[in-house]
């Protein structure tokens, strides 16, 4: 009985905290994204005349699931399904990764990110294949 009190204490606390930390997250990600907005994006792989200077730039990042969404993930995975709990993390991580990338662009005076590749792997899988962490790797190529 103890044993199940304090699994309900850490599913709340993973919960409320767990929330807190992604709502500031995406906020912070809302903010930094609107700044950088004036670098323009581009996935081609074909640089556009009239930019004389480039350079390899790349932003990463790592995040962990928190221990509610942990939990929420297993039950979904139970019965099939599409698992937000991943799906927003994913979301969150590649986000971060891009807005790295564009602070790197904005440090050196880029106005153009061309070439953008993104890669992503889990980290710390247990062995019932369940993602502890996940890592996104950004990189393209800056122009000015």
């Amino acid at each position: 009985m103890i044993g199940f009190g304090i699994f309900l204490v850490l599913l709340a606390i993973g919960f409320f905290a767990g929330r807190a930390n992604e709502s500031r997250h995406l906020h912070s990600l809302d903010i930094r994204e609107q700044e950088l907005s004036h670098i323009i994006v581009s996935t081609t792989k074909h640089i556009p005349d009239g930019y004389n200077q480039s350079q390899l730039i790349a932003g990463n990042v790592v995040i962990s699931i928190d221990y509610f969404k942990r939990i929420a993930a297993m039950l979904r995975a139970l019965v099939g399904g599409r698992i937000e709990s991943y799906t927003t993390l994913l979301d969150r991580a590649r986000r971060e990764a891009i807005v790295r990338l564009l602070e790197q662009a904005d440090d050196m005076g880029a106005h153009m990110v061309a070439n953008l590749r993104i890669e992503t792997s889990s980290v710390f899988q247990n062995a019932q294949n369940q993602i502890g962490s996940l890592e996104v790797y950004a990189y393209a190529t800056a122009l000015r």
